[in-house]
Formats: C-alpha cells, sequence, structure tokens
C-alpha cells in the first residue's frame, strides 16, 4: 500500500492535509458540536484527549495507508475568512484492494455549511482515490435523514443503492443507513477533464 503521511492535496480555497498535534482543539471542536455530529455514527466528544489520541492513531495509520484522513485548512489568499483555519475532516477508509474499494467520510464546521468547501475537497480527495490510487469503488453510508449529506454525495455522482434499516444505534437513538456507491468509470465520464490531484 502506500505511505500516505506526507499526502497534500490543493484546491481553490483548502488545503488538504495530514493533522498535526497543534490541530486538537479545532479537531475536538468539530467533534463536540451537538448539530455537527447529529447524524455521525458515534455521540458529541467530551473529552478533549480524544482529539490528541485520534491525531496520533492517523499518524500511524497514515504512514502504514490504512487510511487517509485529512484536514481541511483554509488557505491564505489575503481575503476575508481565508484564515489557514482548519474547519473539517475528510477520509478514505476500510480499503479492501482485492477489490479496490474503500469508503468515504467527511465532516464541516458548521459555520462553513453552504458554501461548497466539501464538494471541493472531496472532489479532490476522489480524484486521489480514483486517479493515484486507482479505485474501482467508493462507498458512502449516512443516515438517510441526512439530506445536506445526502446533496453532497449525489452532487459528486454518488447513487443510492440500498438503505440498511436500523443499523445504527447512537446514545439510544435508531437510524437507517442510505449506502451510496460511485464507479471509477461513472466518476471518469461525469467529469472527463478533471485530472487527479498529485501529492506533493
Amino acid at each position: 500500500m502506500f505511505d500516505f503521511s506526507h499526502l497534500v492535496l490543493d484546491t481553490a480555497r483548502l488545503r488538504l492535509r495530514p493533522l498535526l498535534p497543534t490541530d486538537a482543539p479545532a479537531v475536538h471542536a468539530l467533534h463536540a458540536d451537538p448539530e455537527g455530529m447529529r447524524y455521525w455514527s458515534t455521540p458529541p466528544w467530551t473529552d478533549p484527549a480524544e482529539a490528541d489520541a485520534l491525531i496520533a492513531r492517523d499518524a500511524a495509520a497514515l504512514a502504514a495507508g490504512d487510511f487517509i484522513r485529512l484536514g481541511l485548512e483554509r488557505r491564505h489568499h489575503g481575503q476575508a475568512g481565508q484564515d489557514g483555519r482548519l474547519i473539517g475532516l475528510c477520509s478514505l477508509f476500510a480499503f479492501h484492494l482485492p477489490s479496490r474499494r474503500c469508503e468515504v467520510g467527511y465532516m464541516l464546521a458548521r459555520d462553513c455549511w453552504g458554501g461548497g468547501l466539501m464538494h471541493e475537497a472531496l472532489k479532490a480527495l476522489l480524484g486521489f482515490g480514483f486517479g493515484v490510487l486507482d479505485l474501482n469503488r467508493v462507498e458512502a453510508d449516512i443516515d438517510t435523514r441526512n439530506t445536506a449529506s445526502e446533496r453532497t454525495l449525489r452532487r459528486l455522482g454518488f447513487q443510492l443503492e440500498g438503505t440498511l434499516r436500523q443499523r445504527w444505534i447512537v446514545a439510544g437513538e435508531v437510524s437507517d443507513t442510505g449506502l451510496y456507491g460511485l464507479l471509477r468509470r461513472d466518476w471518469l465520464a461525469r467529469d472527463a477533464a478533471a485530472a487527479p490531484p498529485q501529492p506533493r
């Protein structure tokens, strides 16, 4: 597999990069927001040490090629809002190499919702996955009530392939999963002119 520990992907407004120990407060803030975690697979965090543990796990996993989790950092452009702040996370995980398949995950700070930033980040990450990693299929598991996430996936070309009833129980709340899939052939056909971003 790959060593992802130095993977950086740049978009017009974002830099996708591995997390650093100094990102712990921002990572904790993302996971501690009840509204941002409304449809997540775990309850909101209460202990800041969980962020330190996540970043430490990521460092080992990225080097081993186990999964990719990158922070979304706003790039400096000398404009209002372009402050270098860590505003979200996106990941490729659960790799099944014989089938060239994995899953995608993502989260974004609530005050950044609605600006197309996650679409921009995932377009870069999926381009890397289908291009450099030669993936054939990427899957997403979302709460069926999460209409914003559904719009994000459909805009990228994902298709709903099934509903898994009562798949998650988080803090006593039962929810269904919408299982979405995106094939390499559909990604390439949808945006044939887009070359996959290259790592630095």
